[in-house]
């Protein structure tokens, strides 16, 4: 059994909400699904394979595709909820039963009057199956690249969209001392797409100076939108130039000061050049 692991304490009402609706999602029940998202919803995006399902009826067809070919042991289930009232950060497994291959995802999720108006998936598919991932991800002339984050307020606790916009300026600027104001002396940074943990505030800020001029979330990097409670949340991100503008999310998760005690970041680290991604998995070893 999998254990769920809520940020604590549980401080909004969506995280229960949430909970509902991977357990009805699980079930595979179409219209139990759909009844969380408003018919007035604005976009569905898997940002890694560039699905793109612009509205409530395009959404209701993917379900009603997929849904009938999940049997048990099919799951979908969180691991870990930061939201307020109106956003959510959700880490979030879909088992390999439902598309193919075991999903670790990072989701910024937005709410309008108690219904999911935006919801944007990343994942890295590096241990993806290579097939499936060349079958399912979209022409590159079809790719979204507006992921509709402009269309869509704002709507973090003022704690995680200080915390975001302050570690995103940080990462921009390559300037680790910056960050190093903003975390805990006992932080936990990851990497999620090179499989990196760097654990305490001395040791990451060490490695974000060898990093941080050649990670997407790095040099010239853009903050696009933060999801998220007062006890953590999330930003999303366009890479700079040196990354072809790849796109992904960092989480956050925060203590009652408001220091970072968790850093996550996700992106689909299979469009990295492969010298540039050996690279960066090496940099995670002190020297």
């Amino acid at each position: 059994m999998t254990t769920t692991q809520f940020a604590e304490p549980a401080s909004s009402q969506l995280i229960p909400v949430l909970g509902r609706f991977f357990e009805t999602k699980t079930a595979a029940d179409i219209e139990g699904t759909m009844s969380y998202f408003s018919p007035d919803m604005v976009t569905y995006i898997d940002a890694t394979l560039g699905w793109e399902f612009a509205g409530y009826e395009a959404l209701k067809g993917v379900f009603t595709q997929y849904m009938p070919n999940w049997h048990a042991p099919a799951r979908s289930y969180a691991t870990r909820i930061f939201a307020n009232a109106a956003s959510a950060l959700v880490n979030m497994t879909d088992t390999p039963e439902l598309f193919g291959g075991e999903l670790r995802i990072l989701a910024a999720i937005d709410f309008a009057d108690g219904k999911i108006v935006r919801w944007v998936d990343y994942w890295d598919s590096s241990a993806y199956d290579p097939a499936l991932y060349n079958q399912f991800r979209a022409p590159a002339e079809q790719f979204p690249r507006d992921l509709k984050d402009s269309r869509v307020s704002i709507q973090a606790a003022p704690e995680v969209i200080n915390a975001a916009t302050a570690l995103q300026k940080s990462f921009r600027s390559e300037d680790p001392s910056a960050a190093g104001a903003i975390l805990h002396t006992d932080v936990v940074f990851e990497d999620m797409a090179l499989r990196t943990q760097v654990i305490g505030r001395i040791e990451t800020l060490r490695y974000l100076e060898r990093v941080l001029g050649r990670v997407p979330y790095g040099r010239s990097s853009q903050l696009r939108h933060v999801v998220g409670g007062p006890e953590g949340g999330g930003f999303e991100w366009t890479a700079g130039p040196d990354s072809e503008m790849l796109v992904g999310i960092t989480a956050l998760a925060l203590d009652a000061s408001g220091l970072i005690t968790r850093v996550t970041s996700t992106y689909d680290s299979r469009q990295l050049e492969p010298d540039r991604k050996a690279d960066l998995i090496l940099a995670s070893v002190p020297h």
